[in-house]
């Protein structure tokens, strides 16, 4: 069950203090996703922070479009901000959440470190525990970049999940939290990743096999019949993945983890990981 971000149980709260007025937010990084989410706490932020160093033109590019305030390197980052939200490629969201805890080595006033990755469940605890589940919040992004209302849902999960899902309160994102156990809201991602990312995997699979069989234009023809519109479903996957696919593959290795994790066959879904590394190097035939 959830419930609307802001509506706070006492119970899920964080242990100690809550989130000082107007916070300092550092975002780890501002992707697409992560100058949205910076650009979405801006009114409610003292100030909405970057870490400039190795970071791409790109990158910088997307960080002052947003407004957000560039500080030298993460371990500034780690040492100014209230708040830190890990938006990153899902393989790199462990070693982000190492480099956070040992720029945060000394500091006694531990932020709330929000992992908004798309990670398997087992993956969010290991970084609870480096962290200390009381100070983390698990997140999944469900949607694009939000730059507007309706179509970008935030769900949060954790004992801070309520302190941090008010800051989104009017926002472009609807936050929504899932109580406070770690791993439920990258469940819940993870599940959903199957459906918009490992299904739609197959099309890719089945072309490739068509044409080294040599029979791609009988099989087209043949799933017209079948009201299946094969090149449509081609282009709708290659518009999503786009640049894309090398992210796609991290996301279905945690999805699959997630699956193994039950005790359920998780082929599926590394098999998608698979294809979308090939798309990516460019080796599907």
């Amino acid at each position: 069950m959830h419930h609307d971000a802001g509506v706070s149980d006492s119970g899920d709260r964080r242990d100690g203090a809550a989130l000082r007025p107007r916070p300092v937010i550092g975002i780890l990084h501002p992707g697409a996703m992560g100058a949205a989410i910076g650009s979405a706490l801006k009114p409610v932020a003292g100030a909405v922070i970057w870490a400039a160093a190795e970071r791409s033109q790109a990158t910088s590019k997307r960080a002052e479009l947003a407004d957000l305030v560039g500080v030298p390197d993460l371990a500034e980052l780690a040492r100014r901000a209230d708040l830190i939200i890990s938006i990153c490629p899902p393989h790199a969201a462990r070693d982000v959440a190492g480099q956070v805890a040992a720029a945060l080595a000394g500091r006694t006033d531990r932020p709330i470190f929000v992992d908004a990755n798309a990670v398997a469940p087992g993956t969010m605890r290991d970084i609870g525990a480096l962290l200390g589940e009381q100070h983390v919040v698990d997140g999944a992004v469900i949607g694009p970049p939000a730059w507007e209302p309706g179509r970008t849902v935030l769900w949060l999960s954790g004992r801070a999940a309520d302190e941090v899902g008010g800051l989104f309160a009017g926002s472009p994102f609807d936050a929504r939290t899932l109580g406070p156990e770690l791993g439920t809201a990258s469940g819940l991602k993870a599940c959903f990743a199957l459906q918009s990312k490992a299904l739609p995997a197959i099309w890719l699979e089945i072309d490739a096999v068509a044409r080294v069989l040599g029979v791609a234009a009988e099989l087209r023809s043949e799933l017209a019949r079948a009201g299946v519109d094969l090149p449509g479903e081609l282009d709708a996957v290659r518009e999503r993945a786009g640049g894309k696919a090398w992210r796609w593959a991290g996301e279905m290795d945690e999805a699959a983890d997630a699956v193994a994790a039950l005790g359920l066959p998780e082929g599926f879904s590394r098999a998608a990981a698979q294809i979308y590394r090939r798309a990516a190097e460019g080796t599907l035939p």
